[in-house]
């Protein structure tokens, strides 16, 4: 995610120079062509053709935007669940018998926003899950096709056992698995959010009519602009790319992509969190790099 508060127009224009070049070109073509083999422009309702357009499109960026702030929204209850779930196995487990039990919960949980953190990005499970599981509980873990749902799975066993070997009581253990139900309902969230795209027609149909605006562009400016077609047209053009661009870039926030989420700050935040409740030296907190958080 960006955090620079300055515009980044470098990064706009490293994702539309090639659409925006052959505009260009097109639009040199037209402007030539006029000169050299004087047409008749026809009369094109260009403003309401705009008009429409940039409706469209803003629909679209705001469904995508939608599917963003949900995203990190759904984010946010994982940092606060996981920090409740902390809290809870803390003040819960306070018997000496059970400190390898509420420190075990503690650290599966770091694991878990990390293992979603990965299939989230379509990702391998990286170190920073196996870090904090055992070998046991690893192998058992990676051989579940949704790794992060069977650390979920392990850590609401580990909490059964506690109430079993009477560390818990069962108000206190419905209040832990209320945490856990917390935690599976927001990575069902985010599992829909990554699975379910926009409806083709939101992709289609707003990409093929902003090139089609932008080639009937400089046919209907050539006769006002003349010889500043090219340029007119072009900026015109890069006004309505670059808003295109802006949909495509939020609809997946969960990608690894500048635009999308810092994931990799989030789990970072949960991992201090947690690793401070039980009293354990904390990582530092990820940093941006030239004014991107990952």
């Amino acid at each position: 995610m960006i955090v620079t508060s300055t515009p980044r127009f470098t990064q706009i224009m490293r994702e539309v120079w090639r659409p925006l070049t052959v505009l260009f070109v097109w639009d040199v073509i037209v402007t030539v062509t006029y000169y050299i083999l004087p047409f008749k422009a026809p009369s094109l309702p260009l403003t309401l053709f705009g008009s429409a357009l940039a409706l469209f499109l803003g629909f679209r960026s705001n469904s995508a935007y939608q599917r963003w702030w949900e995203g990190r929204s759904l984010w946010g209850l994982m940092i606060n669940a996981s920090r409740n779930l902390a809290r809870q196995a803390r003040n819960f487990l306070p018997d000496p018998d059970a400190a390898d039990m509420k420190r075990t919960i503690v650290l599966r949980q770091i694991a878990y926003v990390n293992a979603l953190r990965c299939q989230l990005r379509r990702q391998p499970a990286d170190q920073e899950v196996l870090r904090y599981l055992s070998k046991g509980e690893a192998d058992f873990a990676l051989a579940r096709v949704n790794i992060a749902n069977g650390i979920v799975d392990g850590t609401g066993r580990r909490i059964n056992i506690a109430r079993e070997n009477g560390w818990i009581d069962t108000i206190q253990q419905s209040a832990m698995e209320s945490i856990l139900v917390d935690i599976a309902n927001a990575q069902g969230g985010m599992e829909r959010l990554k699975n379910t795209p926009l409806p083709n027609q939101y992709r289609f149909f707003p990409t093929i009519f902003t090139h089609m605006f932008c080639i009937f562009l400089p046919i209907g400016l050539v006769e006002t602009l003349g010889f500043a077609t090219p340029l007119g047209s072009t900026v015109a053009g890069l006004m309505f790319l670059a808003v295109l661009a802006i949909g495509d870039d939020l609809v997946d926030p969960f990608a690894n992509t500048v635009h999308d989420l810092p994931l990799n700050a989030m789990c970072r935040t949960i991992e201090i969190d947690l690793l401070q409740s039980i009293g354990d030296t904390p990582p530092e907190p990820v940093q941006p790099v030239k004014g991107v958080l990952w």
